[in-house]
């Protein structure tokens, strides 16, 4: 639990990683216009996506995707804000690279401190939002990269392997997914927002955010189109590998079939043709081939072999 702030040209930037429940109080005794409603959802662990104006202030919840390496799933990681006249207030679990490296680089760099709180809080918040967003992309390139790695090995003889990689990825991209389309409303929101707080050039800054999410949202649903199709694909392949199996095994079975039956004759205790003949064994064997080598050309003949 950490409460930090940074303050620049009359804008502060609050960061509040791991609230605990005196964070919270500190939080409302320093702004008592906060609703005890979106004072309670910061302290919650996972609330849906959602824009709340008030007179004095926004509230923000979004979602954002981390990499969770032990299940190999990207999760969301969920990002509170609080957008005032001259404050901006983040609240966080600290897995978000990008805000926790903005926060470092605000704090010792001038240049970077003046261009996220050099314009107004509002401006900061956009700054904050884009910066998320746009990390967002390398995540999804990371995605292509296994997608075409899947691509390159879909023929190969290991399937199984190739079966697992694909429920894998397609289980990441349907979280993606699910993460991405959930902020488009409330960029949405935030572009057509009307709010004294937001002025209204701040309309074409969300609305870039828009298009960004606009575009992942595009980029994970072709991925799960491609990914989808590949599943097809593995799943005819091995279908058809276990058709080749089955059609060897049958054909086996029905050349044994009738050498089967010639050797149970023989075995029993009558008398048969060659019977008293020394080389019955030879002749014999000579037909079980016989019947064998037919039966392989006929089966060749037909293209079932």
């Amino acid at each position: 639990m950490t409460t930090r702030s940074l303050s620049h040209a009359g804008t502060t930037w609050i960061d509040i990683v791991h609230p605990s429940a005196a964070d919270v109080e500190a939080l409302h005794h320093r702004f008592p216009r906060f609703h005890p409603l979106n004072l309670e959802d910061i302290r919650s662990p996972i609330e849906r996506p959602k824009l709340d104006q008030a007179d004095a202030y926004l509230f923000l919840v979004m979602h954002f995707p981390r990499w969770d390496a032990r299940h190999e799933l990207s999760r969301p990681s969920e990002v509170d804000f609080f957008l005032c006249a001259d404050t901006v207030v983040t609240v966080h679990d600290g897995a978000l690279k990008p805000l926790t490296a903005a926060f470092e680089a605000c704090r010792i760099d001038d240049n970077e401190r003046n261009g996220l709180l050099g314009r107004g809080a509002a401006h900061a918040l956009h700054g904050l939002i884009d910066g998320l967003v746009d990390y967002v992309f390398p995540i999804l390139n990371k995605v292509d990269q296994r997608v075409h790695a899947i691509e390159d090995t879909l023929f190969e003889s290991n399937a199984r392997q190739v079966i697992q990689e694909i429920a894998l990825l397609r289980r990441d991209i349907i979280s993606l997914r699910r993460i991405i389309r959930g902020q488009i409303p409330i960029a949405q929101q935030l572009e057509t927002c009307e709010h004294p707080i937001l002025h209204e050039r701040m309309e074409e800054y969300f609305g870039d955010i828009v298009d960004h999410l606009a575009k992942l949202r595009d980029i994970a649903d072709e991925n799960f189109e491609i990914i989808n199709s590949f599943a097809d694909t593995a799943d005819t392949l091995a279908s058809y590998r276990i058709n080749e199996v089955m059609r060897i095994l049958t054909v086996i079975s029905v050349i044994m079939l009738p050498l089967t039956l010639i050797s149970s004759i023989y075995g029993m205790n009558i008398v048969l043709p060659f019977a008293d003949n020394p080389h019955a064994f030879i002749i014999t064997a000579g037909i079980m081939l016989v019947i064998a080598l037919l039966m392989l050309v006929l089966f060749r003949r037909r293209h079932w072999l």
